[in-house]
């Protein structure tokens, strides 16, 4: 169970010269990784693998938070944690561990934070403990957990009370310790939520300029881009551009990636602001936008919250069957694995094919616009999977709903299973 991950790509599409003469804003050095596609499973230690391909697995939301392992001080419950980590192991997901939150036992502060137990939002009375729990984690999954992310949505008080210098010092404590164990891990940033726009601001720039003066330790910056319940796509690409922006003005060191460690669609608030329901054609078109604008404006990851039952907390379900589930794997075969070059404008465009096989998805972040097929195309698929015929040289009109345009031999390898 603990074996090391391992994680290959599916297939490798090398860029030769572009046939569709598509100017290269976002041209990418590397491949689509399997880690672009991450999930969390609520019930993954009980044995609920899901049905898609997906390349992580956040472990958040599954009763192995810091107090629910360590319940007393030195006193450890591995088996959730164990099963989990276990289980994505056998579905060939790489897992991160969120580190937080604090046990009522170590609590400075045993009123502050409920979830997931009393004292869970308050900082450690003695940082020693926090250093012993990091030290135990690391050294029981090294090898076998890919990601150890410090805490969840610090900029929260229900999650954390604490400031954001003193989540830095956290942030550094554990990035030495994991270093140190496990130098192939990576640490992740506490997260921040974007759209309540005054506790992200209260919080996020000030925990990146105390991460500046603890000589960043982290690999990588973590927001959640949840929208507005009445918004969409669109909105969660500003509070990207919002993000970036606040990571510029900080010095964020350009080899610090951006992850978008929980994100879905029509939950509830801010404010009064209801929630809604999202299905069918739009919530494919949401769930294929999301992992498309991805590698358009440079995020790394998203982890998709959540694989679960319809329980009223999100606006988009995903689950066997859904519409939901179908576009996050027709959008992972389209992706994983290939070189890319996108651009943006009133139709964007993501190219992954080259002369021989060329491949473009196209989709309009807002309203929608007109696509001429290049030549050599033959297929057109949405991100539900359907797929019909389509003349080169005709215009197509494209909104919300992501289309690829491509050959039908490449049509058919996005139709066989993904093998990391």
């Amino acid at each position: 169970m603990r074996r090391a991950l391992m994680t290959a790509l599916a297939s490798i599409t090398v860029l030769g010269s572009i046939a569709l003469a598509m100017p290269a804003q976002a041209a990418a050095p590397n491949p689509v990784q399997p880690g672009m596609f991450g999930l969390h499973v609520p019930k993954i230690a009980d044995g609920v693998i899901p049905s898609v391909q997906f390349g992580t697995l956040r472990l958040w939301d599954s009763g192995v938070a810091w107090g629910q392992v360590e319940q007393s001080r030195g006193q450890y419950w591995w088996n959730g944690l164990d099963a989990a980590i276990g289980n994505g192991n056998m579905a060939r997901a790489n897992s991160m561990i969120v580190l937080g939150s604090t046990p009522t036992w170590a609590a400075s502060d045993k009123k502050a934070g409920t979830y997931p137990n009393k004292g869970a939002a308050s900082m450690p009375k003695n940082i020693a403990d926090w250093k012993s729990w990091v030290t135990a984690v690391a050294t029981r999954y090294k090898g076998s957990v890919g990601a150890y992310q410090i805490w969840n949505e610090a900029n929260l008080t229900n999650y954390w009370a604490g400031t954001p210098k003193q989540m830095a010092t956290l942030t550094k404590e554990a990035y030495r310790i994991i270093k140190s164990i496990d130098p192939s891990a990576k640490v992740i940033a506490a997260s921040s939520t974007v759209r309540l726009t005054a506790r992200y601001n209260a919080f996020f720039p000030k925990y990146l300029t105390a991460l500046k003066k603890q000589g960043w330790p982290i690999d990588a910056v973590a927001v959640h881009t949840y929208p507005a319940g009445n918004e969409g796509p669109a909105a969660r690409v500003k509070y990207i551009q919002k993000t970036q922006a606040d990571m510029r003005k900080a010095g964020v060191p350009a080899d610090r990636e951006l992850w978008d460690t929980e994100v879905n669609y029509g939950i509830q608030g801010p404010g009064s602001i209801p929630g809604r329901q999202i299905g069918g054609a739009d919530a494919a078109a949401y769930v294929a936008q999301t992992y498309l604008d991805n590698i358009r404006l440079g995020v790394a990851r998203s982890y998709w919250y959540f694989w679960n039952q319809a329980d009223g907390r999100v606006g988009i379900v995903m689950n066997d069957g859904t519409p939901a589930a179908t576009a996050f794997q027709t959008v992972e075969r389209w992706m994983q694995g290939s070189f890319y070059s996108c651009v943006t404008g009133a139709v964007n465009q993501c190219q992954f094919g080259d002369n021989a096989n060329p491949e473009v998805v196209a989709w309009a972040t807002t309203g929608s616009g007109t696509y001429t097929v290049p030549a050599g195309v033959a297929v057109q698929c949405d991100a539900l999977n359907q797929c019909s015929a389509v003349a080169p040289g005709s215009n197509v009109t494209i909104g919300s709903m992501p289309l690829w345009f491509g050959t039908a031999a490449k049509n058919a390898v996005h139709q066989s299973p993904s093998v990391q």
